[in-house]
Parts: structure tokens; sequence; C-alpha cells
């Protein structure tokens, strides 16, 4: 009976240590096959890409996803293209699309276009779409400019709207100026040759003239856009800037007058309140000087007399006139009475 147990207690040791390896020999697996991807690697070499399995230890060392190097890499060669490993790694720890640019390189390859993988990887760095560069290139596209007003010499408000086909221009990608630039430069020009024509009836007679001199002044320049064709789509006819201006310029003369009419009033009331005041002044010395006469005996006391009696029949004169503006002699002069 001894014997027995102990053999069970051994056989017991033994499935337990038997069981603690498989554990560890699963997790070591389990940990093996999540670090190295073994499936991608096998895909590669199905797809004819030759790469090593440490090159993807070695992405994962480097924190870059294998697969985001792979896949692209597979349909690039499946494509024909020649590109390596590094290549797309280097793109991609420098924060590039990898699928987009290989996507444009692709499509470039299919389409005739010239396009190098540096090309390609500047043009995704500077923050543009490759792939849709490279669609452009083949397929133009269409800008609409919004309603653009300009003033003919006659005065007349015109309301422009264009329909500008451009393709994008590679080589000037990098560095290029964007499309809100051709639009401005499409309303410059319009505002230029609308306000260039004598009248807007030849304007509307030839819209085609806007195109002509617009594209004579060659408006991409410097731009990520070669300009196929410029079209004029509508033409509306606005306000009458000029009769509005002309009566904003005549309101403003008509204040004008009013101001400089108003300043000489002005000057004419002051002048009146001085002269007045020299009257008053004039007549503050009349009872001086009939002091100055009774005491020199330079008039006598009848003459006095006969002043006041002037005055008496004066203000009876003017009673009986029934004048309401008189004026009396007094001691102080003459005084007005309204």
């Amino acid at each position: 009976m001894k014997g027995e147990s102990t053999f069970i207690h051994v056989r017991n040791k033994t499935m337990i240590s038997l069981i603690v390896i498989a554990a560890v020999v699963l997790f070591i697996l389990i940990m093996f096959f999540s670090f190295v991807p073994i499936g991608l690697w096998i895909s590669a070499m199905a797809a004819g890409v030759h790469v090593g399995i440490f090159s993807l230890v070695g992405m994962r060392l480097r924190r870059v996803v294998p697969s985001r190097i792979i896949l692209p890499l597979v349909k690039a060669t499946k494509a024909g293209l020649k590109l390596s490993v590094n290549q797309l790694e280097a793109h991609y720890l420098a924060g590039g699309n990898v699928d987009g640019v290989v996507n444009a390189l692709i499509a470039s390859e299919r389409a005739g276009i010239d396009l190098s993988f540096e090309k390609a990887a500047a043009i995704d760095l500077a923050g543009r779409n490759v792939l849709e560069a490279v669609q452009m290139s083949v397929n133009p596209k269409v800008i609409e400019t919004p309603n653009i007003s300009a003033v003919a010499k006659d005065g007349i408000e015109l309301l422009v709207k264009a329909r500008v086909t451009v393709r994008t221009n590679l080589e000037r990608l990098v560095g290029g100026a964007g499309e809100s630039t051709i639009i401005a430069r499409i309303g410059e020009g319009i505002v230029t040759t609308v306000g260039s024509a004598v009248s807007h009836k030849s304007v509307l007679e030839n819209p085609d003239d806007i195109s002509k001199l617009i594209l004579a002044k060659g408006l991409d320049a410097g731009t990520a856009f070669e300009i196929l064709s410029i079209d004029i789509a509508d033409i509306d006819i606005g306000r009458n800037i000029g009769a509005h201006l002309q009566s904003l310029q005549a309101e403003a003369d008509k204040n004008i007058a009013q101001a400089k009419a108003e300043e000489r009033r002005a000057m004419a009331v002051a002048k009146e309140q001085e002269m007045r005041a020299y009257v008053v002044e004039a007549e503050a010395e009349v009872p001086k000087a009939l002091a100055y006469a009774l005491r020199e005996g330079k008039m006598g006391i009848m003459d006095y007399y006969d002043l006041q009696n002037l005055k008496a029949d004066t203000k009876m004169r003017d009673s009986i006139a029934g004048d309401d503006s008189t004026q009396t002699i007094t001691e102080g002069g003459y005084n007005e009475q309204q």
C-alpha cells in the first residue's frame, strides 16, 4: 500500500510538471506568433516579395506596423513597380501615407505619367493628396468661381461666373499655389477686362473676350495647376454703380454748399451784432455830449427845450401814423422799438 501511494504521488507530480511545461510552451508560442507576423511573411513569399522574417521582427522593434509596409509592397510588385522595403519603411517613419503613394505610382504608371517614388513621397509629405493629383492629371477638374462683380466704364455692374478647367502640374505641385489662388486670379482678370470695356453691352455681346484676355495673362504661373480653358458660364446685370456714385457725389456737394451757406450766415449775424454794438457805444456818448454842451454854454436851455419838443412831436406823429417800428430821441440817444 505504501509503494502504491508513492507511485500515485510521483505520477501526479509528473502530470503537473507536464501541464506547466505545456502552458509555458503555449505562452511562448503565442507571444512569438503575435510578435512575429508569420502569416504576413507567408503571404509575402507567396506573392513573390522576398522579405526576411528578421526584417519583420526589426519592423516590430522599430514600431512599424509590418502590414502597412508589406501589403503595399505586394501591391506594387504585382503592378510591376520596383520598390524596396527600406523606401516604404522610411516614408512610413516620416509620417507619409505609404498605401496612397503606391496607389498613385500604380495609377501614374498605367496612365503613362512619369512619376518617381521620390517625387510622389515629397508630394505626400507636403500635405497634398498625391493620388488625387495623378487622377486630376488624367481627368481634368472644373473649378467654378462665385459671382464676380465688375463695373464697366459706363457705370453698369456685371456679375460674371466662370468655369475653369485645370489639370495638375506634378512638377509644380510641391510649393505651387492652390485652387484659391486660381479663383483669385480669375476674378482679377474678369474685373480688369470688364473694367476696361467702354460699355457693358460690348461685354454681353462678346463674353469670349474675357476668356481670351484672361488666358493671355498666363494666370497659372506659379500654381500647381495648368489652365486648359476658361468658359464664361453666366453674366447678369447688377446695379447702376455710376448713377449711384453720382447721386452720392451730388448729395455730398449739397451738404458742402449748405455748410458754406451756414458759415456765411453765421459770419453775417456776427457782423450785424458787431455793428449793433458800435451803435450802442455811439448812443452812450450822446448824454455826455449834451451835458458837455450845456456845461460849456454851447447849448442853451431853450435849445434843450426845443429838442424835447421835437422828441414829443416825433412821438405824436409816429402814434398817429400807427407805425410799429419807431425811433425816439431820448437822453440816451436813438432806440428802436418794435
